[in-house]
């Protein structure tokens, strides 16, 4: 099995990266330097027409967009428990979070860090920051464990709290008790630690 990896320490493709260090799988990674615009060449944009990372490419076929990147390895990798399966009571819920990350904190997050008013909220597909943050917390209490879905850690949970801890290094994240509690955590996860450790050593290596 063939797995590629095109990846930007200072990126969305951070996220991938720790989703594959989660899954413990062997994977290649492709650094593309984007201060000197390797992601805009014709070679890579034959593989993502929108010039952006994460992609990854796997026994030929090419996933973009974080969500879809995670939810695809995760299904492919199901030893690694990140997924809940087809017919489980939570499939439903996780899909709901795992792209609650993507459809609503992720835009909700970059309105508010570029200062754009958020207008009628009938007009936005995420409402208001307030709502977004609101509904996460009111999960976390309700879900009767650690996480989004409970006791399980998943996919859902690694996007949702990889959003939050972004926009916490932003200074665009509202102090949220039942948030900053998760993020505490989920920062002690080993695998976002490795990640973190590997992004640092590439940086230098990367730098323009």
């Amino acid at each position: 099995m063939s797995l590629k990896f095109y990846h930007w320490p200072m990126s969305r493709a951070a996220m991938v990266h720790w989703m594959l260090e989660e899954l413990g799988v062997p994977y290649e990674v492709v650094l593309l330097d984007l201060h000197k615009q390797e992601h805009k060449t014709p070679e890579f944009l034959a593989i993502n027409p929108m010039g952006k990372v994460p992609v990854v490419e796997h026994d030929g076929a090419v996933i973009t967009e974080s969500a879809a990147i995670c939810c695809y390895l995760a299904d492919l990798f199901p030893q690694a428990g990140l997924a809940v399966p087809p017919g489980d009571p939570q499939r439903g819920p996780y899909l709901r979070w795992l792209f609650f990350a993507a459809g609503c904190l992720e835009p909700a997050f970059v309105d508010r860090l570029l200062q754009r008013p958020e207008g009628p909220s009938g007009a936005l597909g995420y409402g208001s920051l307030d709502a977004v943050l609101g509904a996460i917390a009111r999960q976390l209490r309700d879900s009767g464990g650690p996480n989004l879905l409970g006791d399980r850690f998943t996919a859902a949970d690694l996007l949702v709290s990889a959003q939050l801890r972004w926009a916490r290094t932003m200074s665009i994240l509202p102090e949220v008790p039942e948030i900053e509690a998760w993020l505490t955590r989920v920062e002690q996860r080993p695998a976002l630690q490795s990640s973190i450790r590997k992004n640092m050593e590439w940086m230098p290596n990367s730098a323009p």
